[in-house]
């Protein structure tokens, strides 16, 4: 089979490989539908020369992987142990694309990229979905609820799941003023599930085309923070407050000083955005005013197939998020018009 393998320095190219036979305790999925997620943007961009196995995309034997980590696609061959009732032939399902030891407390709630003895990350440092075909062990299978698609469950693997997960850190409901910074994919994602909680959500982001989604998705108002102080007109919005809760989906320093900045006295804000490094005045910016700060890095098996029922269960039109479909053989092109940010989500679509 062929595969995609990102080279740094915003090249791609597609690769042989041998189709997986999966061994002892593992299944291999037949891919349907391959998520392009706004951190495949570091593998895409990084140097060639001197970065590490991580930043590059290396499988423990130096060899390139296979990218993509929001794989989502039906099971089609098991290994020796793996039962019916653990993953039936046939079974729609989404990937927690992550591998640890399976035995310490972390891998035992569901949260395996937290274990203390390493891990697998799938389309990082393992074979990922960018692919016909994706080898796993069958404990990272989460269930796709049969009312929602191949597409949706692959959004839902990464970055929809991640914004999920942090607004169930903020406890969102209908008595917050919401604000996200940032409307790539996950920000978008935030944006609708904040306002399917019952939130107000105030979207801040610097694209046009991104504010227009943000708005389509029920932003009640979509800031653009190069025409205004965010922070200003985020308390101008809330009687000179501030809002309840802020989440921050950029990554960059000036998103995250704002989420802080922009929170009323016991508010609380929550850190999303992958990479980079922020400088806070801790006494005037938390202390003085009983902040909360979150960091929430993606979920647990057990999150994402929470956040798969609420949205299929509020019929959500998460579908509306997948704004491009590409061919495996058009991955070049897909990440030239990715790494633009003006999209919403970009999905492989490798099966009917």
């Amino acid at each position: 089979m062929r595969g995609v393998v990102f080279l740094g320095e915003r090249e791609i190219t597609l690769r042989d490989f041998p189709d997986p036979n999966p061994g002892p305790g593992e299944v291999v999925i037949a891919m349907k539908a391959s998520g392009m997620c706004g951190s495949d943007l570091h593998l895409y961009r990084a140097a060639r020369e001197g970065g590490t196995a991580a930043s590059l995309g290396l499988g423990g034997s130096g060899e390139p992987v296979i990218g993509g980590h929001e794989p989502c696609g039906v099971v089609a061959a098991r290994g020796a142990g793996v039962s019916d009732s653990e993953a039936p032939a046939g079974m729609r399902a989404m990937i927690h694309h992550y591998c640890g030891c399976g035995r310490c407390r972390h891998c035992r709630t569901g949260w395996s990229q937290l274990c203390p003895h390493g891990i697998v990350v799938y389309g990082v440092t393992g074979h990922g979905g960018h692919a016909p075909f994706m080898k796993v062990p069958a404990g990272t299978l989460v269930p796709l609820p049969d009312e929602l698609t191949f597409e949706e469950g692959a959004a839902i693997s990464c970055g929809t799941g991640t914004a999920y997960g942090a607004l169930r850190r903020l406890g969102v409901s209908g008595r917050d003023t919401l604000a996200v910074f940032g409307q790539g994919p996950v920000g978008l994602s935030a944006t609708l599930l904040g306002t399917a909680m019952g939130a107000r959500v105030i979207a801040v982001d610097p694209v046009p085309e991104r504010r227009r989604l943000a708005e389509d998705f029920g932003a009640a108002v979509a800031l653009d923070p190069r025409a205004v102080d965010p922070v200003v007109a985020l308390r101008d919005l809330t009687d000179g407050e501030g809002v309840d809760c802020a989440i921050e989906c950029a990554g960059s320093p000036e998103a995250r000083i704002a989420t802080v900045r922009c929170v009323r006295t016991w508010g609380q804000a929550c850190f999303v955005g992958e990479g980079g490094t922020v400088t806070l005045d801790v006494s005037q910016h938390l202390l003085r005013r009983q902040v909360t700060l979150h960091a929430s890095w993606t979920f647990s098996t057990v999150g994402q197939e929470e956040c798969a029922r609420f949205v299929a269960r509020r019929r959500l039109p998460l579908h509306r998020l997948l704004t491009h479909r590409f061919a495996l053989e058009q991955a070049a092109e897909a990440y030239r018009l990715f790494d633009t940010q003006t999209t919403g989500k970009g999905v492989f679509v490798t099966g009917p």
